[in-house]
Order: C-alpha cells, then sequence, then structure tokens
C-alpha cells in the first residue's frame, strides 16, 4: 500500500526538504491510469534573495502566488513548450520551491511510453518537462495539495549516497547560477545530467 506523506513532511527548510525528497514517490492518476517514479533530482530555489527564482525580490504575480502560501503544495508552470512541477517550500509568505527535475519510472511504464513515444527506457523521464509528460502532470495540477489525490508524494526508499552541485539552465542569474543547490541520487542512470 502507497503511504502518502503527511502535510507535516514539507514543513522542514528548503535545502533539507530537497535533499529528503530523493527516493521519495511521485505519483499521478489520471483517466489514463496512474503514473509514478522515485524523484532522483531535485533543485531548490529560495526566493526573494534567488535571483534565478521566479519570486526574486518578492514578485508576486499569478504565477508566482502559490508560492506564497503554505508549503506541500503543486506550483507548475509552462516553460517554452513543457509543464514543469515544482513542490512549494518554507513558510507562508516565504516564496520558495523546489523543482522536481528527473524521476526514475515505477508504476505505468506503458502509459508513459504512450504519452512520451518510444525511446530507450532513461530517455522518458531525465528531465523536468519528459517527467510531467511521462506522469500526465500538467498545468491543471496548479495550486493542488502533493498530499492528497489526483498528484501526491508518497514514501518510497532511502538513497544510499547523494550528490550536490550547481544547478542548471539558470546562466543569467549572476552568482545565484554557482549555488550548490542541485541534488541527485549519485549514479542513478535517469538523471538529468551528471555534474
Amino acid at each position: 500500500m502507497t503511504e502518502i506523506l503527511p502535510e507535516s513532511f514539507f514543513h522542514q527548510p528548503t535545502l533539507e526538504l530537497a535533499k529528503a525528497l530523493l527516493g521519495c514517490k511521485l505519483v499521478k492518476r489520471t483517466n489514463q491510469g496512474i503514473a509514478s517514479g522515485y524523484i532522483v533530482e531535485t533543485e531548490a530555489y529560495k526566493g526573494p534573495e534567488d535571483r534565478a527564482a521566479h519570486s526574486y525580490q518578492n514578485r508576486r504575480t499569478k504565477r508566482t502566488e502559490v508560492m506564497f502560501g503554505n508549503p506541500g503544495y503543486v506550483y507548475t508552470y509552462q516553460m517554452h513548450t513543457h509543464c514543469l512541477v515544482n513542490v512549494v517550500s518554507n513558510e507562508v509568505d516565504k516564496p520558495e520551491a523546489i523543482l522536481i527535475r528527473a524521476v526514475e519510472p515505477e508504476e505505468g511504464i506503458n502509459l508513459m511510453y504512450e504519452r512520451r513515444g518510444q525511446m530507450p527506457a532513461k530517455n522518458l523521464t531525465n528531465g523536468p518537462g519528459k517527467l510531467t509528460k511521462a506522469l500526465g502532470i500538467s498545468m491543471e495540477d496548479y495550486g493542488r495539495a502533493f498530499f492528497e489525490p489526483p498528484i501526491y508524494i508518497a514514501k518510497g526508499y532511502t538513497p544510499e549516497s547523494i550528490s550536490i552541485g550547481p544547478r542548471i539552465g539558470i546562466e543569467n542569474t549572476g552568482e545565484a547560477k554557482d549555488y550548490p543547490w542541485r541534488f541527485w541520487v549519485t549514479d542513478n542512470p535517469y538523471v538529468s545530467r551528471k555534474r
């Protein structure tokens, strides 16, 4: 039986939560069925003082509104043609979030192939836009809670080793591009980038 993590799990500092999410199971229920994967890569964004964060300098917009609320909620946004999924973290009015960058497929793999097409298994979910398409996560999930269906995070496994490095794709953010706020399960083949 899948054990959904309680709301209290999300009440921990952003960098700690970004590591604690590794090995947890991300699950999405749709009319087509259930698809899930173990989270193997995350990136933390620490709000007002982080130039790479959407909420830098407390920018409060229609898009970032959910980040100003309670932790444990879904922050989805469009980037080019992709939907990306984040876990809101920190306290109310401290807008921080954790991007889920990669998952290791677990349940509903045939459904993932239907959504993504035929390809090597390791390419199914090894990036933030790939995993949302594979799992059926969309902009409709914005503002939902990660601790109740149809989208939720459940207990998984504890990684033996966690690697740490700078975040990806944020070159124009000054010193923020070098913060070591990307975390991944060491040597997992589904991680989007090894370094």
